[in-house]
């Protein structure tokens, strides 16, 4: 295993220290900026008018993203971490932070943006900083490990503008903020080929692996499994060196658990205190358009271009628009012309230990990533025995995990393929070494593999705009941070609209419902604030949608629902004269104020409400 260290391809010489001026106009240097302008380019639609465009497909969790940036942002302000347990959701009974896609890391480093501009700003910055900051770590990891600045540039590219990654950038935020997953492997590779010392390698990775930890948890148990495979495709390869390499890695993966889990007891504590963690499983199945689906990699998304790839046509964008999971889960695109070349340079250079051990990785993570079992009974998939995520799923946690998302390490181990595949091609591995530039074939090789992967921007849209007298009406209600209110519409997935409102304002500072997970509850009702989603708050929304069919809760009902809310206040977006209007002043009475189309009113502790 020692061996891996020297099988990779021979880069030249490292620079010498420089300064920062003379580094910015170094070829490293120029990398990044076609990695930054790269990200830009995927979001150039949005940022004539960053603060009122979003990206279409998942306007739900991008809604729910700007609340959580919001409330990261509002405990920065007031010179503190954002509390792992709130009310600020989902009042009386509170949300769980660390079950949910809360990004609280990346909230607090880029609260001075959500302050000064906006939260929807601040979160097209994320973007940008997952995709360039994404492809600069693979960019790093592979130079570190002797790969040429071509065979590098092009292994970051691949990782960090991956479609894995773009399209899970229509509203996973968490996901695309994949710069820490390539240090991480990089830190447990030095350890098991002894560069460097075992304890300061475990000490990084203990800080990376708490950094991802307040990042998104999936992604980092997501890490831990490539890790695994790549250990072990490692130890059967070259099982003589498995003793020497036991011990500096038992060392260092020590060292990384203890910085680990000093820094993140409190958050671990706060998510599984009280919590089963075989019965947390949130599930995977969710209902998009009107059928259940289970979520993983229908195989022929491998091949078939999403509608966030510039060379896509016709008939492949309406492929792609029939795919039977909403597009954040498109994640397995590689194209025809780069699956043949990774599996090609996978057999050719199979004695080059680093290509090996990354093809069989790469190849491994996106068969699990196909999910447990077909995904509706008239979808094309493997028979449920040759889907191995099965086996492992009821493993604590995983059952909760989206396979697909495996794509992502997926890519990353395909972008070290890559590299130190067109390294030992350029130079004079056969049959390149006796061809006329046969440094310049494999570079277009390489190029035009890569082609049919190169993002095409967002299509964007605007986002719901703020109701007039929306901050008008809580200014005239004079109400505190605590004061619960009970919003119409109630708030939750499918009016995560009303969640964007809060984090435009701050107001109110304490919601009744919201969009959320929760581990208490199991399967479906789970996600999306379904657990707080309750018979008031659900015919409220069917009187908001116009839907004058739907049947009133009974009196017991409505009552038993307010004495569980215990509501300070309502504050409703609509007019007095619409049914939802009425309903609610036969609910409270007579609204206490009325600014543009903003109802509110300012409830009297205890009260008793008289539905008529």
């Amino acid at each position: 295993m020692t061996r891996l260290a020297t099988e990779v391809a021979e880069s030249s010489q490292q620079p010498r220290r420089r300064s920062f001026l003379a580094w910015a106009g170094s070829p490293q240097a120029r990398v990044i900026y076609c990695y930054i302008f790269g990200a830009f380019w995927v979001t150039a639609l949005m940022w004539p008018d960053p603060a009122s465009r979003m990206q279409v497909g998942d306007p739900a969790d991008v809604n729910q993203a700007t609340w959580f940036v919001r409330y990261a942002a509002t405990a920065v302000q007031h010179f503190r971490l954002p509390a792992l347990l709130t009310t600020a959701m989902n009042a009386p009974h509170g949300v769980n932070l660390m079950w949910n896609t809360s990004v609280l890391l990346p909230g607090i480093v880029i609260s001075p943006i959500t302050l000064a501009a906006g939260p929807q700003v601040a979160l097209t910055a994320l973007l940008v900083i997952g995709f360039a900051g994404s492809a600069a770590s693979m960019f790093y990891v592979l130079r570190r490990w002797q790969a040429s600045l071509l065979a590098a540039a092009l292994g970051g590219a691949l990782y960090g503008l991956s479609p894995a990654l773009v399209d899970s950038g229509i509203g996973h935020y968490s996901l695309v903020l994949a710069m820490l997953p390539p240090l991480m492997i990089d830190r447990v590779l030095r350890m098991v080929t002894h560069r460097g010392s075992a304890v300061r390698n475990g000490l990084w990775l203990g800080l990376l692996a708490a950094a991802q930890f307040f990042t998104s948890e999936e992604l980092l148990v997501d890490t831990v499994i490539a890790v695994v495979i790549l250990l072990a495709v490692l130890a059967l390869s070259r099982p003589a060196d498995v003793r020497k390499s036991v011990r500096p890695l038992l060392a260092g993966m020590g060292t990384a658990a203890g910085v680990a889990l000093l820094l993140c007891a409190r958050g671990l504590w706060v998510q599984f205190h009280g919590v089963v963690a075989k019965s947390a499983s949130t599930g995977v199945i969710i209902k998009y358009n009107g059928h259940l689906t289970n979520l993983g990699t229908i195989p022929y998304s491998f091949v078939t271009p999403s509608s966030e790839v510039l060379l896509r046509t016709r008939y492949t964008s309406h492929s792609a628009s029939l795919y039977p999971q909403p597009m954040p889960e498109y994640l397995a695109y590689l194209g025809v012309p780069l699956i043949i070349l990774l599996l090609v340079v996978i057999v050719y250079f199979w004695r080059n230990l680093a290509i090996r051990a990354a093809g069989i990785t790469c190849i491994l993570l996106e068969w699990l990533g196909m999910g447990a079992k077909p995904i509706l009974h008239h979808v094309v998939t493997l028979p449920p025995a040759l889907l191995p995520w099965q086996y492992i799923q009821h493993l604590p946690l995983l059952g909760g995990m989206v396979p697909d998302r495996l794509c992502i390490l997926a890519d990353a181990a395909a972008a070290v393929v890559l590299a130190f595949a067109l390294d030992l091609a350029r130079n004079g591995a056969e049959p390149f070494g006796s061809w006329r530039n046969g440094a310049r074939i494999a570079t277009g090789i390489a190029v035009i593999a890569l082609l049919p992967l190169v993002p095409s921007p967002y299509a964007v849209a605007n986002v719901n705009p703020l109701p007039p007298g929306w901050r008008a009406t809580y200014t005239a209600l004079h109400l505190s941070p605590e004061s619960r209110v009970l919003l119409a519409p109630f708030p939750w997935a499918g009016t995560s609209q009303i969640l964007r409102w809060q984090a435009v304002t701050g107001e109110p500072g304490t919601m009744i419902g919201g969009d959320f997970i929760t581990p208490d509850r199991v399967g479906r009702p789970a996600r999306a604030g379904r657990a707080g989603l309750t018979a008031t708050g659900n015919y409220i929304n069917d009187l908001y949608n116009h839907d004058l069919s739907a049947r009133p809760p009974s009196v017991a009902q409505i009552r038993a629902d307010m004495a569980d809310m215990q509501p300070t206040a309502v504050v409703a977006v609509t007019w007095p004269g619409t049914a939802l209007g009425r309903f609610l002043i036969r609910l409270f009475g007579p609204a206490t104020t009325r600014f543009g189309r903003v109802l509110g009113w300012r409830l009297r502790p205890g009260e008793v409400f008289p539905v008529g």
